[in-house]
């Protein structure tokens, strides 16, 4: 066919319907309020060698926009899928041939960042390539790689490889995870979550993009969330897991929340502050964020609050510009860890005042930690006068338990709903014979009582992913082996895709689970095929491939 201009824009968006959700029509007892969406009431189980599907509330369903399998447009070197390095001198299958383990290793496309743009080109100059765009990068392969689907194009233009160097010529890191689009200095921004080795990159929007990191801006850590605010300042949360006690199997906190105030909030090189989330005691005093203190248990407990400060760990100004150690810079101001914070985002409504962010945990049922030191992970909210005050309070929305656990990604789907999807990891699926779900949580609601949040999703397991979890139960493990069977949820993002200062989420009210209009839901199912779907109300059937247009979306 013809790839030219002559293409009707936004023809082709879904990849195959998916997750029906079907009969599951009743509300959890004990449920907190919901957006109208049906509770699913049980995880999928997890079974050796069988797939599950993903089960979604019966009001809601879910297409494919990308899935990784789909050949980039323009591949260099072993970067030639969405989902996985092919490498043309050593060419592995996707899944491994009868009698042997060796598979190609699964790039894990992450977070989903979703902007609504016109005139962006891609490697066919004579292309039409619309308007709506989703980004990515990449957290497994070499080398690290950006990307772009572009939800208005047919399948051989479907996704676009941004970049795999920067711009010195150097191979990206791995590892990426975390992305937001900064629209004061107009650039993307993705996080490594490598620990030291951990920074934030830039990228532009042109392909190839110049990508830039900025390790002596806002130092090395291992970076996850990355959120603007209204001023243009960037909040990071950092996963960078503390060391494991083998008595207990519980980690030690070791991970911060961090904000970046820019010298020129329009370009992020000319430096700035890196500031560190600082916690004070119930009773004013130093907190002691040792694994089993008193503070920790408190902190982990409902109906408390925590004075906050914004401690600055690193000033361009006074420092200089070499690349520095922020975890390091951060524990020397003696700022306060957290057990494996992970994604963070501002509740709408609040003018940037309120920032919720989730706690992953130990993801270990036998930890010690796990009812009353965080281990099963929790969610916390920030409550600051002003995106730029230096002072707050910090309380606990939700305390985990066994079967809402590993929290990770996190996105608003209106002013009093928040949704939050777990990352359990294989032990713990196996340990509480359940996989990941995604939660509808109202932060107006006191789950001191007993509540639980509303399951809109309950992911299942595809043949790749259940593949991979066998083989990674092997004992011992194949030495080909390279991937991960846990098919987290990850990406979880809800936007009208506005670039402007006025699009920032948590500004405008959201509006999820559009089918038309502006609003788009999105996640990833993570490892094994590395679907990223699109999560839609549901109005009598689900979108077949080139049946669905958007209307009146255009920025």
């Amino acid at each position: 066919m013809s790839h030219s201009k002559k293409r009707r824009r936004g023809a082709l968006v879904a990849l195959g319907a998916g997750a029906l959700g079907l009969g599951l029509l009743a509300q959890t007892a004990g449920a907190a309020p919901t957006l109208g969406i049906t509770d699913v009431p049980t995880a999928n189980s997890k079974a050796a060698g069988m797939t599950r599907p993903d089960v979604l509330s019966p009001e809601l369903t879910q297409f494919a926009v990308a899935q990784g399998n789909m050949a980039l447009e323009n591949p260099s070197g072993a970067t030639s899928s969405y989902g996985y390095d092919i490498d043309p001198a050593n060419p592995l299958p996707m899944v491994p041939l009868p009698g042997t383990t060796a598979e190609a290793q699964k790039t894990e496309p992450d977070k989903n960042t979703y902007l609504v743009l016109k005139g962006l080109k891609g490697a066919d100059p004579n292309y039409d390539y619309g308007t709506h765009f989703l980004f990515q990068g990449h957290e497994t392969g070499s080398p690290g790689y950006l990307t772009r689907v572009n939800l208005d194009a047919d399948t051989q233009h479907r996704v676009t490889l941004l970049a795999n160097s920067d711009v010195n010529h150097a191979p990206l890191p791995t590892s990426i995870d975390g992305s937001t689009w900064d629209p004061f200095a107009k650039r993307l921004l993705f996080t490594v979550e490598a620990g030291a080795a951990g920074s934030v990159l830039q990228s532009t929007l042109d392909v190839p993009a110049k990508v830039q990191n900025l390790d002596g801006i806002i130092g090395k850590a291992g970076y996850e969330g990355v959120q603007n605010d209204s001023l243009g300042n960037v909040y990071l949360v950092e996963d960078s897991g503390g060391s494991t006690d083998p008595v207990t199997k519980a980690k030690n906190p070791n991970s911060f929340v961090y904000r970046f105030v820019p010298t020129n909030r329009s370009d992020l090189t000319a430096g700035g502050k890196l500031q560190a989330l600082q916690l004070a005691n119930l009773a004013g005093n130093p907190f002691d964020a040792s694994t089993f203190s008193g503070d920790v248990k408190d902190l982990h407990s409902y109906g408390n609050s925590f004075k906050t400060t914004w401690v600055t760990i690193h000033d361009t100004a006074v420092d200089g510009t070499t690349a520095f150690d922020g975890n390091a810079a951060a524990k020397a101001k003696h700022a306060t860890p957290f057990k494996r914070p992970e994604n963070g985002v501002f509740r709408p409504g609040t003018n940037f005042g309120e920032f919720y962010f989730t706690e992953t945990g130990d993801t270990n049922a036998l930890s010690t930690a796990n009812a009353d030191y965080g281990g099963w992970g929790s969610v916390f909210v920030l409550h600051q006068a002003g995106p730029s005050a230096s002072t707050g309070t910090l309380s606990l929305l939700f305390k985990g338990n066994q079967q809402h656990a590993g929290f990770d990604n996190i996105t608003f789907l209106g002013r009093n709903h928040v949704a939050v999807v777990e990352d359990a990891g294989d032990l713990l699926h196996s340990q509480r014979n359940g996989l990941d779900s995604g939660y509808d949580f109202d932060v107006t609601h006191n789950y001191a009582d007993g509540a639980q949040p509303v399951r809109f999703l309950a992911q299942g397991r595809d043949p790749s992913a259940t593949i991979d979890s066998a083989l990674g139960a092997l004992s011992p493990a194949p030495a080909d082996f390279r991937n991960e069977g846990d098919q987290e949820i990850t990406g979880i993002h809800v936007s009208d895709g506005d670039p402007s200062v006025f699009g920032i989420l948590g500004n405008k009210m959201p509006q999820p689970f559009r089918l038309t209009g502006p609003w788009r839901t999105f996640y990833t199912g993570q490892h094994g095929d590395n679907v990223t779907w699109q999560i839609v109300r549901r109005t009598g059937s689900a979108p077949r491939f080139g049946d669905w247009a958007p209307e009146h979306d255009d920025q």
